[in-house]
């Protein structure tokens, strides 16, 4: 029990706590957004279930760490360029995100509806909950592996995802609404993950883009946008004429 009077501990808790919070942030975009396409019924479920399996994969990731740092060991030569095990991933995962959100973007702005194409029910649960995974498996992997370079301690980093991803699970179910009741704000969110997606596609050639500089970019798109909401809600407002009439 000395781990709890222990400040060090206490303070890379939080640490990792904020730092799996703000890394996750993209990862409940993309699970509102692919669960948006669900009967309404079977939204709330399937966001629910993806990000418990946000969770269960960052803790079985953890429980294998020797297996994920050896993800960063070069597996083939390709043009000079070490790739691992963690490259093919990130690049596929960049791939993945590409394609994911061109195609919601097309969807959104000529408006196709996908109901007739899209299987019902079970199959359309099970659909999303595996788009889900592969998402969870692309965001998880640098998370981990920066967990593990912030805290030795297993149980630490455990405890920081669990409380991390509950948090989540509380303010998804908001996002999501927002995000559906603005679709400006839905492209936007989309178009950065085409960036987050390049990004990663980058960081598997071992160019390294700082993500804090995409961070701020995010944060000030959406600073930008939350006036433009705001504007257009003040235009929408209905303008009440005085009767008082001037000289009288």
């Amino acid at each position: 029990m000395d781990w709890l009077t222990n400040p060090e501990i206490w303070v890379a808790f939080f640490t990792l706590t904020a730092l799996e919070i703000v890394l996750g942030i993209d990862n409940i975009i993309m699970i509102s957004i692919l669960v948006s396409r669900m009967p309404k019924e079977m939204q709330s479920r399937t966001r629910l279930f993806g990000l418990a399996l946000a969770m269960v994969t960052r803790i079985l990731l953890l429980l294998s760490i020797s297996w994920v740092m050896g993800l960063t060991a070069d597996l083939f030569q390709l043009f000079g360029q070490g790739i691992s095990g963690r490259d093919l991933i990130l690049f596929f995962g960049g791939l993945f995100l590409l394609w994911k959100s061109s195609s919601e973007i097309y969807y959104s702005l000529e408006g196709v509806d996908e109901t007739n194409e899209t299987p019902s029910g079970g199959g359309q649960f099970i659909g999303t909950i595996i788009q889900i995974a592969i998402i969870d498996i692309v965001f998880s992997l640098d998370s981990v592996i920066t967990a593990v370079g912030m805290v030795s301690q297993v149980p630490v980093m455990v405890a920081a995802i669990i409380v991390a991803v509950l948090v989540m699970m509380l303010a998804s179910g908001t996002i999501s609404e927002f995000i559906d009741k603005h679709p400006s704000l839905k492209l936007l969110a989309l178009s950065f993950l085409i960036v987050v997606g390049t990004v990663l596609i980058a960081e598997s050639f071992g160019v390294h883009v700082p993500k804090g500089y995409v961070y701020f970019a995010m944060a000030f798109s959406l600073a930008v946008e939350a006036l433009n909401i705001r504007l257009r809600r003040a235009r929408a407002e209905p303008v009440h004429l005085s009767r008082d009439i001037p000289g009288q």
